[in-house]
């Protein structure tokens, strides 16, 4: 192939582990904002998605973590399952714009509700997921 001429770009591996994933992770985001109703114009798919996200996060960066150093197969999955699927996967831009739009409709309570929810109890699901995977770690050791 040779060295690139002026205008292109190398993409390096990381950074195309980072697109492809981030590809699939956006197909599956929409797939479920499709298939989950969103009960009184509340924004259920998108908190579901978020919390699956920061679920599967910790599993993966704590199994990732105890597995070894973050180098070769190891740093290829995080790119490409960690950054790029459930970096596209979860969308905390939809959040905002979610919020914003209950706020504007007068629906206050329901839009401090869903930014709080959507908040502490990711944070709550990411441990779990942490657990999660530090259970899988000791169980495999046995």
């Amino acid at each position: 192939m040779g060295q690139p001429t002026s205008g292109q770009r190398v993409i390096p591996a990381g950074a195309a582990l980072v697109v492809l994933g981030g590809v699939f992770g956006t197909l599956a985001r929409h797939a479920l904002s499709v298939t989950i109703p969103a009960p009184a114009g509340l924004p259920l798919p998108t908190f579901l998605t978020n919390m699956a996200g920061a679920f599967l996060l910790g599993l993966l960066l704590e199994s990732l973590v105890r597995a070894g150093a973050d180098s070769g197969s190891r740093r290829s999955l995080r790119l490409l399952a960690g950054t790029g699927f459930l970096g596209a996967f979860t969308t905390y831009s939809a959040l905002a714009v979610e919020a914003t739009a209950l706020f504007g409709a007068g629906r206050e309570p329901a839009a401090v509700a869903y930014l709080a929810a959507t908040l502490l109890l990711g944070l709550l699901v990411s441990a779990g997921g942490v657990m999660a995977g530090a259970w899988l770690h000791r169980r495999r050791a046995q």
